[in-house]
């Protein structure tokens, strides 16, 4: 399975893109993992809020293709601890999902037809975190799923 994470505009913290690498090197021994960045010109960030998030939607739309299975990472998604998250993981393997794409939207959330579009949407926590910081977090709990399939010891439950 192929697991991608579309993130909107680089990550701006040198802090958070070295987290980031840590985990995607770790990730490579246990699955096809990759992160794809959609940049906003900066004529859209002049715009208002409502279209921002349209014109953010269609970039995500053009991107995801038809087969592919799409999981917003939302604050109002399904939330699972970790043990949980392996599971989700493991029922798309099981379920034979080619792609796998994981959306970390723009600072105002979805569009409509983002949400219409999505096939899951999982929240990180109950606490709001920067666009930027759930790229570590989300990198990290990936890796920390697959080192729970295998039964590594990385995480102590």
């Amino acid at each position: 399975m192929r697991i991608i994470l579309v993130q909107i505009d680089k990550t701006q913290d040198r802090y958070i893109t070295e987290g980031c690498e840590l985990y995607e090197q770790r990730l490579k021994n246990y699955a096809r993992f990759e992160v794809q960045t959609i940049s906003m010109p900066k004529a859209v960030r002049q715009r208002s809020v409502a279209e921002q998030k349209e014109a953010e939607g269609q970039l995500i739309l053009d991107k995801i293709k038809s087969d592919e299975v799409l999981v917003l990472l939302d604050e109002n998604g399904s939330v699972f601890d970790s043990v949980g998250f392996s599971k989700f993981i493991a029922q798309r393997q099981n379920a034979s999902t080619k792609t796998l794409v994981f959306l970390i939207g723009g600072p105002f959330g979805f569009s409509d037809g983002v949400y219409k579009r999505a096939n899951f949407k999982v929240a990180l926590s109950a606490m709001t975190f920067s666009h930027q910081m759930v790229r570590l977090f989300f990198t990290e709990q990936l890796y920390r799923a697959f080192t729970i399939l295998k039964g590594e010891k990385y995480h102590h439950s």
